[in-house]
């Protein structure tokens, strides 16, 4: 898929000796312009190609989000990833009720190909597993897209379980904070389920880590996730347990990290972001 639109840099900052940068660009997967970021480790020599690791933001987020808070910058930096953040939703249509509540429309695109008629451009999962993977080479070569792993938050980590699950060749690794596991069982899944994909459950199945971990299951590396004990969404939404069991019956390497006292807020990420970017580290053989 070749790129319409040169990305349009908006905003840099320095930062452990690499760059925060800001992209503007259209999106003809979603039809609208989209912002992403992208962290550029320093590099020592023009020629340097960086694997990437592409984060997959939460309900109610921006590009922004993780970027001014996780403090992810730090090991990138010095393991030498580059991290592409993009949006987690299309922005500016105007479509009706697209703003209506938190846990729907702009901002919880929830990382799936909407077929609902008038949801129709809320494709993000083209636009992670497709779009960008193209759209970044093209306009950085300094950055190695065969050379990708991906993780995320909440509804970002649900897209990253399912997008990699999905797509075993393109990823060489996952993990994810207090992930939307189980989508078709909670009512986040049910409510964006329901109004993207329509009422026929075997297309909400298409989106469900907890139910993929069965027919895609030949895993190159453990999957990592972080669960704070005290997530006010835990038991109603999130169910980690039930995706261990999944995975316990599969065969599937899971490291499930139950942390005591913390919450499902960026204070959590941040504290545990080291692990998860030496995580990808690894699976990409830096």
């Amino acid at each position: 898929m070749a790129s319409t639109d040169k990305p349009t840099e908006i905003s840099s900052a320095k930062m452990f000796d690499g760059y925060n940068k800001r992209y503007k660009h259209y999106s003809p997967t979603l039809g609208c312009s989209m912002n992403f970021h992208i962290y550029f480790p320093p590099s020592s020599s023009p020629s340097h190609k960086f694997p990437v690791l592409y984060w997959l933001s939460g309900l109610t987020c921006t590009d922004e989000n993780f970027i001014a808070k996780s403090g992810a910058q730090r090991v990138a930096s010095s393991e030498g990833v580059a991290l592409i953040v993009p949006d987690t939703s299309p922005r500016g249509l105007n479509v009706e009720g697209e703003s209506d509540s938190w846990d729907f429309g702009v901002g919880a695109g929830f990382y799936l190909n909407a077929t609902q008629e008038k949801w129709k451009n809320w494709r993000m999962y083209d636009y992670i597993v497709k779009e960008l993977p193209a759209l970044i080479p093209e306009n950085f070569p300094q950055l190695d897209t065969t050379r990708a792993s991906i993780f995320g938050h909440s509804m970002g980590g649900h897209g990253a379980l399912v997008i990699y699950l999905k797509n075993l060749d393109k990823y060489k690794s996952v993990s994810a904070f207090a992930p939307i596991v189980n989508p078709t069982n909670c009512p986040w899944g049910h409510k964006a389920f329901t109004n993207y994909l329509g009422e026929n459950k075997s297309a909400w199945e298409e989106y469900d880590a907890t139910l993929l971990i069965s027919k895609y299951n030949n895993l190159s590396a453990t999957i990592l996730i972080d669960q704070g004990s005290d997530d006010k969404f835990l038991s109603e939404q999130l169910k980690p347990e039930i995706f261990e069991e999944a995975c316990r019956k599969a065969n599937v390497p899971l490291l499930l990290r139950m942390q005591a006292g913390y919450d499902h807020s960026y204070f959590t990420i941040a504290t545990f972001i080291d692990d998860h970017i030496r995580h990808h580290a690894q699976a990409l053989n830096l």
